[in-house]
């Protein structure tokens, strides 16, 4: 219908050309109506490109709006999850350092506690051991029977003299009982064969007590015996301090010592340390 218009339009217009004094021939009205046709088409097909491209546009506009109302709730869900995390990371937080200051204040009344029963036992203790101190003193003795002498036996001569050499370990301790012991360091002859009269003399031997090789820059002699047996920096130390112990008391006994009884008492229980660090295997390093 749209064709046959055209065509009378066309043919219209011919008419018109023929009476303004032009001659057009039906082949030029074809194609000019062809023209047209052609023209009309492409706005046609122009307008639904647009149309098309327009409803193109909404949807892809409407799906990233979609797009974005989802993100909002996925962030906003983030942000609450995050709000939630940092308050009960608060709450822990606060939970720990209650729970902390609290384990502290136990640890600390617990630690007084103990503070203060290792205190009364060793005022105990104290006075056990200055009560058999000044039973002993009353009338001093070299008897072991005594509950004073009883006790430093037990707890540090026994375990000072103890050696590997056990046969020997006891005529050592007789005869530091009878104070019938010598120390004496080993001496180096001036001799040609300096390095073999040390070897022999001072160098690295087998100790005699323990059985240890170590370098025996001291011998002992028991009583009036010729046999000398080398000894260690340790074992030198355990049974030096020994003597020092024996030694002191002999001087209480025998009324040399002007102190009181406490000082007495306080100077025994130093002797008695130096006891319990030489059994230990600690000694001076610069021992004469």
């Amino acid at each position: 219908g749209q064709l046959a218009g055209w065509l009378r339009l066309g043919m219209k217009e011919s008419s018109v050309a023929f009476s303004s004094g032009f001659c057009l021939s039906s082949t030029s009205a074809v194609a000019l109506v062809l023209i047209r046709l052609r023209s009309s088409s492409l706005e046609l097909r122009e307008k639904e490109i647009r149309e098309k491209g327009s409803e193109i546009l909404r949807e892809q506009l409407d799906a990233a709006k979609r797009e974005l109302k989802l993100k909002d709730k996925e962030c906003e869900r983030l942000s609450q999850v995050r709000n939630q995390l940092e308050q009960e990371l608060e709450e822990l937080t606060a939970s720990l350092f209650e729970e902390a200051h609290k384990m502290v204040r136990e640890a600390n009344v617990k630690q007084a506690g103990a503070e203060k029963q290792l205190k009364e036992a060793q005022g105990k203790m104290d006075s056990i051991l200055y009560t058999e101190f000044l039973l002993w003193r009353e009338c001093p003795s070299l008897d072991r029977s005594s509950a004073f002498l009883s006790r430093v036996y037990r707890e540090d001569i026994g375990p000072c003299l103890s050696f590997t050499r056990s046969e020997l370990s006891q005529l050592v301790q007789g005869a530091v009982e009878s104070n019938s012991l010598t120390i004496e360091p080993v001496a180096i002859p001036a001799l040609p064969m300096i390095k073999a009269s040390f070897i022999e003399c001072g160098g690295p031997r087998k100790c005699a007590l323990s059985g240890l090789s170590r370098a025996c820059q001291h011998r002992i002699k028991l009583g009036d015996k010729g046999t000398y047996y080398y000894i260690s920096p340790s074992s030198r130390a355990r049974i030096t301090t020994v003597c020092n112990f024996f030694t002191y008391i002999r001087y209480i006994q025998q009324g040399l010592v002007r102190h009181d009884a406490e000082q007495m008492f306080w100077e025994v229980m130093r002797l008695r340390r130096e006891m319990a660090v030489a059994k230990l295997g600690f000694y001076l390093t610069d021992q004469g």
